[in-house]
């Protein structure tokens, strides 16, 4: 399985990395693609992207598409390229997981319409689609997150969706995670 993760400047931090080291630890292929090498987010912290230049991105070789929350999600509804990405993305059937702000995208894009979906809270509006008030929401292939306290739930959820529990459960072990 390989993930493309798209991050721009502003993108919450813990929104990002957790995932990202998990799905890596997880060994799930992941790319960290921006537009730009340097990419800072919300709190000041600065991620190296794997790609720098997200239009040149041959997207349709991955599995999974990976968009953190944040300030970014502004930038991000508003550029064709990406929102081109994301409607490859759906229209295909691929795996798109979402956390905080970035569900409300697909929202504006009429992809939540009978879907069962979460975010940031404040941020819901009528999507069309049911909004259940949880850390992660599955419908199919549409992973979605309410907020910064559930990445890890949200990275273990893309996990055992991509690769399975078997390695879901090495990592929680890795990591010494107990529920």
């Amino acid at each position: 399985m390989r993930v493309l993760a798209l991050i721009f400047d502003g993108f919450e931090e813990e929104e990002a990395t957790a995932p990202f080291a998990l799905l890596r630890r997880a060994k799930i292929s992941l790319d960290i693609a921006s537009n730009k090498t340097l990419v800072t987010g919300s709190h000041n912290i600065t991620i190296k992207s794997d790609i720098s230049d997200f239009t040149k991105i041959d997207y349709k070789n991955y599995d999974c598409l990976l968009i953190p929350g944040g300030a970014h999600y502004k930038f991000i509804r508003t550029n064709n390229d990406v929102l081109t990405i994301l409607k490859y993305f759906m229209d295909n059937n691929k795996y798109v997981a979402l956390i905080c702000a970035a569900p409300t995208i697909l929202g504006e894009m009429g992809y939540l319409k009978g879907r069962n979906y979460t975010c940031f809270t404040s941020m819901n509006s009528d999507f069309g689609g049911t909004y259940i008030d949880k850390k992660v929401v599955v419908d199919g292939k549409l992973i979605t997150s309410r907020s910064v306290a559930a990445a890890l739930d949200f990275a273990y959820t893309i996990i055992e969706n991509l690769a399975g529990k078997e390695t879901l459960d090495l990592v929680k072990k890795q990591i010494y995670y107990e529920k």
